[in-house]
């Protein structure tokens, strides 16, 4: 009995993010691992954005190409963009910041998440509904970007790893993780997307 309740907290204390449900991203960086908390009850369209091109499960197209993909996007991808005491950017397969999966969508804000403090998760984009696969970090509150800005998540762990980061550092994978119900049901199956016949430019 007491092996089994040593091996239980040993799981537990290796899997902190399971101690309450929801859905959870795990982001290996070349610097290290960062956790967030996705909110996906708030924010349900960028999540399932999120969540679909980490796991491959929703169509993009590969940059200068007209093919069309299902597989993870968040491989190997540089952080373009890096502002001391701002913020942590990427997703942009081209490295160049004008990058995406080639569609956009609309943006999505909650009264709940704002950019109040360091570890805010959030869309990256050039203008109202230009939302597609970068996102940022922030090292503090960037509570001028609300209502611009679609707040996704939050870093449970990793803080440093964030401060970290420097131009030209890898995001190497982004693993997604579903506890409870409600979240092992979200953003399930592969979807298509509704990509252009010429991808957009910003």
């Amino acid at each position: 009995m007491k092996k089994l309740l040593l091996l239980a907290l040993i799981v537990f204390c290796t899997h902190p993010l399971w101690a309450a449900d929801g859905i959870f991203a795990e982001i290996k960086t070349n610097k290290g691992i960062i956790k967030a908390e996705l909110f996906y009850e708030a924010v349900p369209v960028v999540v399932e954005n999120f969540v679909r091109l980490a796991e491959g499960t929703r169509q993009w197209r590969i940059p200068n190409t007209e093919n069309a993909v299902y597989q993870p996007f968040y491989e190997n991808l540089i952080f373009h963009r890096v502002i001391k005491d701002f913020m942590i950017q990427t997703g942009d397969p081209t490295g160049t910041g004008l990058g995406g999966p080639g569609y956009y969508f609309p943006d999505q804000f909650s009264p709940k998440h704002l950019h109040a403090g360091p570890g805010v998760l959030s869309m990256a984009n050039h203008g109202p509904a230009t939302n597609g696969s970068q996102f940022f970090i922030t090292h503090i509150a960037t509570p001028w970007l609300d209502g611009k800005h679609s707040v996704f998540g939050q870093v449970t762990e990793g803080i440093n790893v964030v401060n970290q980061i420097e131009q030209g550092d890898r995001l190497l994978s982004v693993k997604i993780l579903r506890v409870g119900p409600k979240a092992e049901a979200f953003a399930s199956g592969k979807v298509a997307s509704e990509l252009p016949k010429h991808p957009p430019k910003p």
